[in-house]
């Protein structure tokens, strides 16, 4: 059976599937990802370890699923999309290393949650999913324990990747509407674009990283659980949620974190943290989709 009919199979599978699955499973790969990172900071500057996230992600999706052919066919405006959603790729990323240089990136994560937040908000029809916001809101204020470091620079940088990652859920919706091989194809698409827009931004900080057998093994690492796994996964889900309800479910991520601390290196979580996670798993609970 050849890959082209097979695709039809694999796209029967993943519809059996839940799309809140394939969203706790891009929750857990997004840490995974900084963890491997741990290694790359070390010895590459931030805006490398960016683009060798970006670089082996757009390698990945090449090889997989030849996106150049989606390019060539594609209409003038979902050329015009796909420029769009990589581009905000492109500098999401880099502006979210820059901010976790500067801030605890505690901080960070409580103002990227400010976006979606927003979102939801703006698709809430009912009294019951406003009281859902309201209550998963502030279970990820008691998470993420927000502390206003005096860093302006670090400030502007969290704030403007919180704007690019509200940008990424709206494009990201649309690029997913046909669901399926069809969202990812167009993400590996707008991956190539992100990768020629960060090239001149974090390539020659990537150089040293380049001659490391041990380095380059992390950044692709680094790409593949921060950006092919979770980005995948985020369209497989974004095909079948609204995006309010996406916008909510992104209050796991701090629950998630602080779940994946405790398993993984041991980080027993405080009174304050656990009374956090119980109120996002409620205000998730409370969310109804249209």
């Amino acid at each position: 059976m050849s890959l082209t009919s097979r695709e039809p199979v694999l796209a029967g599978v993943a519809d059996r599937i839940p799309p809140q699955a394939y969203f706790l499973v891009s929750a857990v790969f997004h840490y995974l990802g900084p963890a491997f990172a741990v290694l790359l900071f070390r010895h590459v500057d931030s805006l490398g370890v960016a683009w060798m996230r970006i670089a082996s992600a757009a390698v990945v999706f090449a090889v997989w699923r030849r996106p150049w052919r989606f390019l060539l066919t594609a209409s003038a405006r979902q050329r015009g999309l796909l420029c769009a959603l990589g581009a905000v790729l492109g500098l999401m990323n880099s502006i979210f290393y820059l901010a976790i240089e500067r801030l605890p990136l505690a901080t960070v994560g409580a103002i990227e949650f400010l976006g979606p937040i927003v979102l939801a908000a703006l698709g809430a029809r009912s009294a019951r999913n406003v009281a859902a916001l309201v209550v998963a809101a502030f279970g990820v204020w008691l998470l993420t324990d927000v502390r206003w470091v005096a860093e302006p620079m670090g400030l502007a940088f969290a704030f403007a990747n919180c704007a690019l990652f509200m940008l990424y859920i709206v494009l990201g919706h649309r690029i997913a509407t046909d669901g399926g091989a069809s969202g990812i194809d167009r993400l590996a698409a707008a991956m190539l674009i992100a990768l020629v827009v960060a090239s001149p931004i974090g390539l020659l900080q990537a150089l040293p990283a380049l001659t490391s057998v041990g380095l380059l093994a992390a950044g692709v690492a680094v790409g593949v659980c921060s950006s092919v796994i979770p980005y995948v996964c985020d369209q497989l889900a974004m095909a079948r949620l609204s995006r309010a309800t996406f916008a909510l479910l992104l209050s796991l991520l701090p629950a998630t974190a602080a779940l994946i601390g405790v398993v993984v290196l041991g980080q027993l979580p405080t009174v304050g943290e656990m009374l956090g996670i119980a109120l996002v798993v409620v205000g998730v609970g409370l969310h109804r989709a249209r």
